[in-house]
């Protein structure tokens, strides 16, 4: 009688916190370094409400930017110090994904629940940014994750709500220099936390110290498959390839896609240079596509999912040693480039290029 009920509340709990849930993205990070010490950042974008209607967006040097409070544009003013091509998103300049002509990448990846700004002070408005301004602030002042560090300390970033959601937009940010060095940075209880991320791993909520420390509960997954044993005279083999990885969870979770994207990373074959690991990168990824319905909000009220196909809009890969742009859509697997070398910085205004020239996998036909 007791474990019923036990079962009743768990379950309970699970359902309130599905509802609660069911409209937020389920967006992974990962980094790779190859054995040249190139870098290679990326992410999967997910949101199964409505379509991001996504672009690239080419940011020109000294492009002039003002920070965004609860009364307005009045926020800090600031000018990019260096070029910048990211992906935007709602149809505004909102940089989700990014890097610029220095090699440092930035992604906004959603935190729901746990993201909790500091009040707005009007007296600090001209310090003041909201989360939608935190990755082009970063990318446009900073060519080092030291350098961020620094930059975040100037600004105070509140939340302002989004008209696209109705609410603020809950996040947290991973930030990758051409180094490989790597941080999170989070807003918890109303204040700025920057930590330290060796593994080159994000997803969502909870807190990326609580995912740290999660993964002790994971300390048995190995890339070596389990050993024979005897029990009783007879031999018991392993099945098939992949012993090591039992236990493993599965799920959609931000937590199990955590340990998943750990332990993908940390077992990923050595890759001789960057190039080599944006196939890599890629291949990782992909085992973090969510068709749509399967752990996304296409099943709420007030989605609009017309012309999609997929909850894993975009899939990106950043090589900030060779300033290489890589991604895929959901409309079309075929991997498309952008050469920062070869873009013009130059110039006033924001540049959009289509994500996708035609909403259309393109195949090649090798019929004999």
């Amino acid at each position: 009688m007791k474990w019923t009920v036990f079962l009743c509340v768990v379950l309970g709990c699970i359902v309130l916190c599905c509802g609660l849930t069911s409209n937020v993205d389920a967006c992974t990070g990962l980094r790779l370094i190859a054995e040249d010490r190139g870098v290679v950042y990326g992410r999967t974008m997910e949101w199964g409400t409505f379509d991001l209607h996504s672009h690239v967006a080419v940011i020109p040097r000294g492009y002039a930017f003002q920070g965004e409070t609860p009364d307005g544009r009045n926020g800090k003013a600031w000018q990019g110090n260096y070029g910048v091509v990211g992906l935007d998103m709602i149809g505004k300049d909102v940089i989700a994904d990014g890097m610029n002509e220095k090699g440092l990448a930035a992604g906004l990846f959603y935190h729901p629940g746990f993201a909790v700004y500091p009040e707005y002070d009007r007296g600090k408005a001209g310090a003041t940014i909201t989360a939608v301004d935190v990755a082009a602030y970063i990318l446009t002042q900073c060519a080092t994750v030291e350098e961020v560090r620094k930059k975040m300390g100037e600004v105070r970033v509140v939340g302002v709500v989004e008209d696209a959601i109705g609410i603020p937009v809950q996040a947290h940010w991973m930030v990758v220099d051409a180094s490989g060095e790597s941080i999170v940075i989070e807003f918890i209880d109303g204040a700025m936390r920057i930590f330290d991320n060796p593994l080159g791993v994000i997803t969502n909520a909870p807190t990326y110290d609580w995912h740290m420390t999660n993964l002790r509960n994971y300390l048995n997954l190995s890339a070596v498959a389990l050993p024979t044993k005897s029990i009783e005279s007879m031999d018991f083999a392993p099945i098939g390839a992949g012993s090591g990885m039992i236990g493993l969870p599965g799920d959609f979770t931000p937590p199990s896609r955590f340990v998943r994207a750990v332990a993908w990373t940390q077992t990923a074959r050595p890759v001789p240079d960057a190039t080599e690991a944006v196939y890599e990168l890629f291949r990782i990824l992909d085992n973090f596509n969510l068709p749509l319905g399967s752990a996304e909000g296409s099943d709420g009220e007030g989605v609009n999912l017309a012309g999609m196909r997929s909850s894993t809009i975009w899939t990106t890969a950043w090589d900030l040693s060779g300033k290489m742009l890589y991604y895929h859509t959901q409309h079309n697997r075929r991997v498309r480039m952008v050469d920062l070398n070869r873009v013009e910085f130059a110039g006033d205004e924001i540049r959009h290029v289509k994500l996708d020239e035609s909403k259309a996998q393109d195949i090649k036909d090798i019929t004999p």
